[in-house]
């Protein structure tokens, strides 16, 4: 039986997932549900039937797993509560700040429903979440660093376009190139985050917008901006288009510390990603996790999960016997 899938949102991230399920044999799309007008989606999956957001509740019995494809600035810490208490969901808040309070949230509603949920499953929070968990338990005495890009990101760029007066917007992360080399050469430099990256936006405003009050909100946002050095470009829509319209991202998760004894052996752990589009290597991760979520949901496990706490073969569609031939 093919897990069924169901999609809420359909901008980047759930185009995304919807060629992510594609490539799942063990998965099947089923309902994609939009805040826009249902005809305006025209999906790319046969036999899939779009639906307005407003009676998703109507649809519990039909799906295995909600993935919401939300932004993390205005909708996840609304919807994944709302839809843990009716199904078994998976979202991509990444908020690093607001994970916990998330968290609490999410558990509430998804314990108290039988359903499980897992929140901030991603490449970062996720992939490097783990990545570092592992870095730093193999290697205790150390020091660890994330650097992020260059590239889109999605929650930024969306916390942009809800400033009043902006049309649309991309923002880059930029990692500062004499910093990334200072942590690879084993000098376990102390950087704040300034000093590890910029941020570069580009944004579209509406006619008449008060162009330094948008900036100065760009700037000065909490979580997002305000302990970066930020530079606002303002451009056309046309430009915007013509020269940002890819979905670039990717960065590394660096760990340096040493081994053996008094000044022992130095080691370097770094894992790194490079892609070409952010939105759809994400759906990628939300997928597996909507898999594990059913499974654990299968064994009882209910409540809010992080990817810490998926054993590693519930990513898989592969039994544990093809697990161990294949990997070990």
């Amino acid at each position: 039986m093919s897990i069924r899938i169901g999609i809420m949102g359909y901008g980047n991230l759930g185009r995304g997932m919807e060629y992510a399920v594609a490539r799942n044999t063990d998965m099947e799309l089923r309902y994609i549900f939009t805040r826009r007008n249902p005809s305006s989606i025209k999906p790319i999956t046969t036999g899939v039937e779009v639906v307005n957001a407003d009676d998703a509740i109507n649809y519990t019995d039909a799906i295995d797993v909600m993935v919401l494809c939300g932004g993390s600035a205005t909708d996840l810490p609304v919807q994944t509560p709302l839809y843990a208490k009716s199904f078994n969901v998976v979202d991509s808040f990444d908020t690093h700040a607001k994970i916990p309070e998330h968290y609490k949230n999410v558990d509430e509603a998804a314990s108290s429903s039988g359903k499980t949920a897992v929140i901030s499953a991603g490449w970062d929070p996720g992939l490097f979440s783990m990545n570092k968990l592992m870095a730093e338990t193999i290697l205790p005495h150390g020091s660890s660093y994330t650097f992020w890009g260059y590239g889109v990101s999605q929650g930024h760029s969306d916390a942009i376009r809800h400033i009043n007066g902006v049309v649309d917007a991309r923002q880059y992360t930029v990692p500062v190139q004499a910093a990334l080399d200072a942590v690879r050469s084993g000098e376990n430099p102390m950087l704040d985050t300034r000093q590890k990256h910029t941020r570069e936006c580009y944004v579209v405003a509406e006619e008449n917008a008060d162009l330094s009050a948008i900036e100065r909100e760009i700037v000065t946002m909490p979580h997002y901006f305000d302990e970066y050095d930020t530079t606002v470009h303002f451009i056309t829509a046309q430009a915007l288009s013509d020269e940002h319209s890819g979905m670039p991202h990717g960065g590394f998760v660096i760990r340096s510390g040493k081994t053996g004894y008094e000044n022992g052996s130095n080691q370097i752990i770094e894992y790194a990603l490079k892609l070409d589009s952010n939105p759809e290597f994400t759906s990628s991760v939300l997928t597996i996790c909507a898999r594990a979520a059913y499974k654990m949901n299968k064994e009882g496990m209910t409540g809010c999960k992080t990817i810490l706490d998926i054993p590693p073969a519930y990513f898989s569609m592969d039994s544990g016997i093809d697990l161990i031939k294949k990997y070990l």
